[in-house]
């Protein structure tokens, strides 16, 4: 009788090991295959993302046409000599996109803010001399007095045209729409900003 409890007892305990050891074996292989979900909340734009806006090249957001009359006046002793001209000329404001540095996409949050090179000046050659004509021409005038009254018309369409307002129409334009072509790209929230260097119309 006592015979028969101890196999009892032993085969019980050993059921009992083999139980816990299963039961561990288990538990290890059921943790090693857990599946862990995790956001990923960077926002990244590749190298080829960037040569492409890059490719772009100088991007127009506002142009204003301009037209100015310039005259100078050559006094004589008899007659006054008068020379006065119109001058044509369009100002295109926007970016150059080859300007776009690399570091120019941070992230904030779920939000990609873009930091754009300056609006300025894409052409400095703006005035149209196949339009330009004389209104009145008295005497003889030089080509370098033609010339300074070109330089005269440039200077004046520069300070008709340059101004705060418009700088802040390009850049409101910019900002819409290269918003829409970022999110056109995937990235759904944005966030564009400017360097704040000076508008250099290298005069």
């Amino acid at each position: 009788m006592k015979k028969n409890r101890f196999w009892i007892i032993a085969v019980g305990t050993l059921a009992f090991i083999l139980f816990l050891l299963a039961a561990f074996f288990i538990y290890n292989k059921v943790k090693s295959n857990d599946i862990s979900l995790t956001t990923d909340d960077r926002i990244d734009v590749t190298p080829q993302q960037i040569r492409s806006m890059r490719a772009i090249g100088q991007w127009e957001f506002l142009s204003i046409s301009d037209e100015e009359m310039i005259d100078t006046i050559r006094r004589g002793i008899f007659f006054d000599d008068q020379l006065v001209r119109i001058y044509y000329g369009t100002m295109r404001l926007g970016i150059d996109m080859q300007q776009l540095r690399d570091s120019a996409f941070t992230s904030r949050g779920d939000t990609l803010v873009v930091a754009l090179p300056p609006i300025q000046l894409l052409d400095n050659n703006f005035i149209d001399e196949a339009r330009t004509r004389s209104f009145i021409s008295k005497g003889e005038w030089s080509g370098a007095d033609r010339e300074a009254l070109y330089r005269r018309a440039r200077q004046k369409m520069l300070r008709q045209c340059l101004t705060l307002e418009n700088l802040r129409r390009a850049q409101e334009n910019a900002d819409e729409q290269i918003s829409d072509m970022l999110r056109v790209m995937g990235f759904e929230h944005v966030s564009v900003t400017f360097d704040t260097s000076p508008l250099n119309p290298n005069l």
